[in-house]
């Protein structure tokens, strides 16, 4: 049986140790890898204790990475999602970062699903070119400022990078796998998927620039004209 959706958790964006912040903390700290790999083998034995534990510490990343895809849906989806995991949990054989990986494919195969019986295209990919310098500083900027956003703020922010650059920062930093988990995810190299997630946080370095950019220059005109009518 699966558990109701616990309170969301706001300690972090995504139940992994991110960047990202949803308010002010409520909740105890995120499971721990070790943790989480010994709930599932728990929820394997048939504990339900170990099943809530699982839920709680992937719903949040995962219901995040849904709305990208499916928006207002995304709660009906994942709970299809939840119960094919639920169902199938079983066969699994992996690690933490495993089950986060084969719980994000479930829940892209169930999203993708509910477009095509919607009548809705999903995003057409754009190419990913490949390459090996990794420039550090503007995923910081991204980073950064994002974390002083709200979830939802930064959530609309990623939902309007290219498909595929958008599935690659949410795998990544949302739910927190690494590169090859993402890939099986995406059906990509890994190579690829870290291109993907780098470009994404260096055009959302980009947007987040040009708005600062924006707010000082109105700042400026706002001190402009106080300063002509004294």
């Amino acid at each position: 049986m699966i558990p109701a959706p616990p309170t969301p958790i706001r300690r972090t964006f995504g139940g992994a140790s991110t960047p990202f912040r949803d308010g002010p903390d409520t909740d105890p700290p995120p499971t721990t890898e070790p943790d989480l790999s010994s709930a599932v083998s728990g929820a394997q034995r048939g504990d339900e204790a170990s099943f809530r534990l699982i839920y709680r510490t992937v719903q949040p990343g995962l219901l995040r990475y849904l709305r990208v895809l499916v928006g207002d849906d995304a709660e009906d989806v994942a709970s299809e999602a939840w119960l094919q995991i639920a169902r199938d949990l079983p066969t699994f054989r992996g690690d933490a970062d495993g089950f986060r990986g084969w719980a994000a494919t479930i829940a892209r195969h169930r999203a993708l699903d509910h477009l095509r019986r919607r009548g809705r295209r999903q995003r057409e990919d754009v190419p990913v070119e490949l390459v090996t310098a990794q420039l550090a500083g503007p995923d910081d900027t991204a980073g950064e400022a994002l974390e002083a956003m709200s979830t939802e703020a930064a959530l609309r922010l990623i939902a309007g990078l290219p498909l595929d650059q958008a599935e690659a920062v949410l795998l990544r930093v949302v739910m927190g796998l690494d590169a090859k988990t993402a890939g099986r995810v995406l059906g990509k190299r890994a190579g690829a998927v870290r291109t993907a997630a780098h470009r994404g946080l260096r055009r959302l370095a980009e947007q987040l620039g040009a708005v600062e950019h924006l707010g000082a220059r109105g700042d400026q005109q706002d001190r402009s004209a106080r300063s002509r009518r004294t």
